[in-house]
């Protein structure tokens, strides 16, 4: 078993912000496999998927971003996999736009997020997708304004592409 955590904040406020990248991707990948993931479970929004054979949980904590780690602690615990079977998906304000980079440990670095999921699951052996959201336009602006702003339309019209390369960064890594 799989699960693929997507970071992210609930509510109408943060839909299609920078911030919630990781939950657009969870959305992209749930919609290649015709569902939709609207179950609500262990502080998340949760599907379950079979990919090749293989169970895979897609997960959109509702902790809110800065308390990630309690719902994933939840799902780790729920599911009893290990560590190397997690992989989250979140937005790297230092990756220029439309950059992915796979990692499979490491700490939290800036992203809060990522940090409390470090913290409470007491480990960097977390494998991980940074999907890049940064680069020179949000050097002379504050670093939570920006990621709480929506992606412009020329970004949105990109992210499908970044999705499909997302996605084929994960099955050759992860799954």
């Amino acid at each position: 078993m799989k699960i693929i955590v997507g970071l992210g904040n609930p509510g109408k406020d943060y839909e299609k912000t920078r911030h919630n990248v990781g939950w657009m991707f969870l959305d992209y990948l749930a919609k290649i496999y015709d569902q939709k993931i609207d179950k609500k479970k262990l502080d998340c929004y949760l599907t379950e998927l079979n990919i090749d054979g293989e169970k895979v949980i897609l997960a959109k904590p509702l902790t809110y971003m800065n308390l990630s780690g309690l719902a994933v602690l939840k799902l780790k615990k729920w599911y009893k996999v290990d560590n190397k079977d997690i992989i989250i998906i979140f937005d790297d304000i230092d990756i220029d736009f439309g950059n992915i980079r796979y990692k499979e440990k490491g700490s939290g670095g800036s992203h809060n997020g990522m940090k409390n999921i470090v913290e409470q699951l007491s480990t960097k052996d977390l494998p991980r997708i940074r999907i890049g959201i940064g680069g020179l336009k949000h050097q002379n602006q504050d670093l939570k304004d920006f990621v709480l702003e929506r992606f412009t339309t020329e970004q949105i019209n990109e992210l499908d592409k970044i999705f499909e390369l997302t996605k084929q960064k994960l099955y050759e890594n992860f799954m």
